[in-house]
């Protein structure tokens, strides 16, 4: 749950910079995201392998 909470958190912010001008927020907002798919990625591959090993 928290790679979806990063996604949606980095997307208000690089809404946030976009809207105030600040390109540092907006980058910060982009980083936000990628780290969040990241984490959901590697949460579903652990999800995968403990099916695996359960079974």
């Amino acid at each position: 749950m928290s790679g979806n909470s990063d996604i949606v958190q980095g997307r208000i912010k690089e809404a946030a910079g976009a809207m105030t001008g600040n390109e540092k927020l907006r980058k910060k907002g982009r980083q936000d995201q990628a780290v969040g798919r990241v984490r959901k990625t590697a949460s579903k591959a652990v999800d995968k392998v403990a099916d695996k090993m359960r079974k």
